[in-house]
């Protein structure tokens, strides 16, 4: 307990007084040990987004600046480009690269391919930057398409822990909470005008919104608005009264009793 306590102490003081001296001393802002990687999920169906997204990365030197105009990308040593130019028993046993030399219009991995790869990307970062299409990878947790989003929601359901970006989770729940939605419906018979026409305090509204509220992260704010349950104070009161009487019949939770 007393080298964890220490461990901690130790922490804090390289987190506030080294982090006030290094900054004012070198005239910089922010942590000195910034926060974890970003990861972010790349659609790989030879659509164009895995080429975007390894590009940005090769390019990452030059919007930073570390790269003087003469030099070649290759000259930055932390990137992965120089495995790409590199012949494959000088690369990783693991990397692939015939992937993103065939989005680039490359059809092998040889000498001559990987020398057009290095003159398509000289000649890529010197054309104008296009910010606003930059943005996917400065926020988001995803690049593809909507069907891509969908179907990697529809397999991370359940799955995240506290790590992972509030978007997602958020997003994961609203994906999941639709689907209980649609199972619900169809169980009843309703169609989403029900949900509108009907009373706030319906048993079969009731019941939906007890499924989301056990089996989602949803807020009440958002289950009170998709499920047309009043304003969330409302529903707070009516949520906690139906969760006292409302039981799943079955382990799947696809069915409720009271």
């Amino acid at each position: 307990m007393r080298a964890n306590a220490n461990l901690v102490a130790g922490m804090a003081w390289l987190q506030s007084t080294y982090t006030i001296r290094l900054n004012h001393r070198h005239k910089l802002i922010g942590h000195v040990l910034s926060g974890r990687y970003k990861a972010q999920l790349v659609e790989g169906s030879g659509n164009g987004y895995l080429r975007t997204a390894c590009d940005y990365v090769h390019l990452n030197p030059v919007r930073a600046h570390l790269l003087k105009s003469e030099d070649r990308l290759l000259a930055y040593p932390w990137s992965s480009f120089g495995y790409y130019l590199s012949a494959p028993e000088h690369r990783p046993q693991w990397m692939r690269v015939d992937r993103l030399l065939g989005e680039h219009g490359i059809a092998q991995d040889t000498p001559a391919g990987r020398e057009q790869y290095e003159q398509r990307m000289e000649a890529h970062r010197l054309e104008p930057r296009d910010e606003e299409s930059l943005k996917v990878f400065r926020r988001g947790w995803y690049v593809g398409s909507e069907a891509f989003r969908q179907e990697q929601l529809a397999r991370m359901g359940g799955k995240l822990a506290e790590h992972h970006a509030g978007e997602l989770r958020r997003e994961t729940a609203e994906a999941k909470g639709e689907r209980i939605i649609a199972q619900e419906l169809q169980r009843l018979g309703w169609s989403e005008s029900d949900l509108v026409i009907r009373r706030k305090n319906d048993a079969g509204k009731m019941a939906i919104a007890v499924r989301l509220r056990r089996e989602t992260s949803l807020s009440i704010k958002r289950i009170a608005a998709r499920v047309h349950l009043g304003t969330s104070n409302t529903a707070n009161a009516r949520l906690h009264n139906a969760m006292k009487q409302i039981v799943p019949l079955g382990p799947d939770h696809g069915s409720f009793g009271i």
